[in-house]
This record gives structure tokens, sequence and C-alpha cells, in this order.
């Protein structure tokens, strides 16, 4: 800040006249808002508790992780459920230094010391689930320091239960909900219940709800859960909700593995037991990569197959694989048998014994088995060679 004497012209501060200190204006600042800007934001990691791993969230549920931030320090938990913010938290008031004593025109927290808020911590915040309806949605959590900055802590789709008051059930679920109602699902490529498919392909489940006489429930929200094979764990999916037909679709993503797929309508929302359901299984071929060099060989001459098993899990240990052989057209021979690393990744070679010329076609072959959730697969064809 500056100032200088002026208006009437030609006018001069006197000298030799002032204050103690030899000034002869002074201006005295009583206030002012300082906005201090910081570009690097805040991490956090290792997040955990009811509201990271529950199945279904009730009541009051914990989250707790780390975050740290190089500037102005870590400041809120911002809880947003499909999308709309539901809850803030302060993480770590730090006796009072860390708490947003309002007064900006922009909505900006304000505060009065230059690193108010700890630059890293070990938070512990609950999230209220009693104020979100019951169902399944995406919950999101960030963290942002006291300049503004953000770090995703946790986004996954949950189900949110908390029961009404004893004796009185929750609001309608969709238009001439009833508690005779009718669930049907299926595939919409298939006939039966189950249904095969590649590793990197895409499938769509149909499915309608109706109550007596065929009359369509609309606007109802459908629950959906998958369970992997191989022993995983139910994993709650976006719910469906019902067109004015009563139908909805679900669309499942590539590359997952086998599971069941089941769902659910309730009544009334929050109902703990549903009144129509169904399931659908999902069997996905296990997917190998595979590349062979050279192409062409002799006798004596060696070729290196090189791949891996997309799919995961991978199981503790590795997962086998089959080496096939064979002439154009005739039958599939082992000829040798390898397991991947953690990652799914595998090598081998193979030395030509007898002398060409002849073609032949390899391929390797993923077998089924109780700790790997995909069914069996093949790899491409690939022809070699030999002089």
């Amino acid at each position: 800040m500056s100032a200088t004497c002026g208006g009437i012209t030609n006018y001069e501060c006197p000298t030799g006249k002032g204050d103690p200190n030899g000034y002869a204006a002074v201006v005295y600042l009583y206030a002012a808002d300082l906005t201090l800007e910081q570009t690097a934001g805040p991490t956090a990691t290792n997040a955990g508790g009811e509201l990271a791993s529950a199945p279904t969230l009730t009541g009051r549920s914990a989250l707790t992780f780390n975050a740290s931030d190089p500037g102005a320090g870590i400041y809120e938990a911002i809880f947003s459920v499909d999308g709309q913010v539901v809850q803030r938290t302060v993480v770590d008031e730090a006796g009072g230094k860390c708490r947003d004593v309002g007064q900006t025109t922009d909505g900006a927290p304000a505060f009065l010391y230059l690193q108010p808020c700890p630059a890293s911590v070990g938070a512990d915040v609950a999230l209220d689930t009693t104020r979100i309806a019951n169902g399944t949605h995406r919950l999101t959590v960030a963290v942002i320091d006291a300049a503004g900055n953000g770090a995703a802590v946790l986004d996954r789709v949950v189900s949110f239960y908390n029961p009404p008051a004893p004796g009185v059930p929750g609001p309608a679920n969709g238009v001439n909900a009833t508690t005779q109602a009718k669930l049907s699902v299926r595939w919409k490529h298939g006939r039966s219940s189950r249904l095969t498919r590649a590793f990197a392909g895409r499938t769509l489940i149909t499915g309608q709800l109706t109550g007596p006489g065929g009359v369509p429930i609309s606007e109802a929200q459908i629950d959906v859960q998958a369970t992997p094979a191989a022993g995983g764990r139910p994993v709650a999916m976006a719910a469906a909700r019902t067109a004015r037909d009563g139908s909805f679709t679900v669309r499942l993503p590539a590359r997952i593995s086998s599971r069941t797929v089941r769902f659910a309508y309730r009544a009334h929302l929050g109902d703990l037991s549903p009144v129509a359901t169904g399931a659908l299984m999902l069997r996905v071929r296990a997917g190998v990569l595979l590349s062979v060099t050279p192409r062409t060989a002799a006798v004596g001459q060696s070729i290196f197959f090189r791949g891996q098993l997309r799919g995961h899990p991978i199981p503790a240990g590795g997962k086998q694989l089959v080496l096939e052989a064979r002439s154009p057209g005739g039958s599939w021979i082992e000829f040798k048998v390898v397991r991947t690393d953690a990652k799914g990744r595998y090598r081998a070679r193979y030395r030509f014994k007898f002398p060409g010329p002849a073609l032949y076609q390899f391929r390797v072959l993923c077998e089924a088995e109780s700790d790997y959730p995909f069914v069996a697969g093949v790899s491409r064809v690939l022809a070699v060679r030999e002089r």
C-alpha cells in the first residue's frame, strides 16, 4: 500500500511536523480480505471402514483414510450421493484454527491463519445414511484442502438401508406398486437363464415388472446384485428403474468374470424383504492372448510363445495353461503345460525335432478350475511353417 498528500495544487506535506515517527500523514488499515492461491492439491490413501467395504450401509457409517496437503492443509470431507452433495465434515479443526469464519462474498471459506489446517491427518469421519433414500446409489467421497483443491477418497455403488419406524411402511416403490408384483428378466440375446459369452463381449439384460392383470409398474426401483463365481462376494450394482410400460434394462460391462446377477423388487422403499425376484447366470470364457516368434523355423530351431491371461483375479501361484498343436484339420494335441505369474503372463519354448516341410497350428487352452471365475477359453490360432 502507498499513500501520498494530495488535494490543493502545489501543496506539499509540511516538513518537521508529524507523529513521533516523523510521519505527517498516516493511513490505518483496520481490515482486509486476502485471497491466497495454491496450485498443488491434497492426496488421499488407505480408505477403510464400513463406508468403504460394507455391502449395505445403515445409520452412521464410518470412513477412515490418510490425507496430506503441501499448502493450506486438509480441511473437509465431502460426501456425495448420485452426484449431489449430502454432507460436509471438517476433518480436524486443529483447535479452532481450521474453522470457516465466513464473511466472504463468493462463498469460499475464510480463515484467520496462513496455514489453518493440518498438513496431514489420519481421518475418521462418518456419514449419516438416514438422510439418504433406501436403495442402491453411487457414493463418492472427496477431501479438500483449505484452498479448495480436492482429491478422491472413495467411489463405489452401494446399498443404503434404514428401516422405517415400526409398523410404518416406506414410500410406495413405483406407480401401481403392489405386493403381488411379477418380475421377469432375460438375456436380450438368449433364451435360457444361462448365457455363455466371450471375455470381451458386452451383455444386455431386459426385464419387465407388472402387477395383477399385467398392469405395468412404472418408475420403480429394481435392486441389482452380482455375485462373482469362485467364491466372490456379492457386489451391489446401480439400481435399474422401470419405464412407463414397466420395462427396464441392465447393461453388463465387458471384461468381467462369470457371475450370477440377481434382481429384487420391494413394494415399498426400505422394505426388508422383496416381493419379487429374478436371477440370471453369466458364464464368461477365459481370455488368452498369444504371440509366437518366429513364424518360420527349421529342424533344431526353437519358437517362442508369449502371452497373457486376461481375466482376473489370477489364482494364488498362477493359473495353469495348456499349449496345443495340430496339423491343419487334425486333432489338437497337448505338448506343454505352463503356469502364469501373478499378473497372468506366461512364456514357453518349443524346439523342432523332426525335419519339414510342414505347417503347424498352435493355440493356448485355459481350462476351468474351481478357484478361477471363468469357464474354459482358448487363444487365437497361430500358424508356424517348418522349412
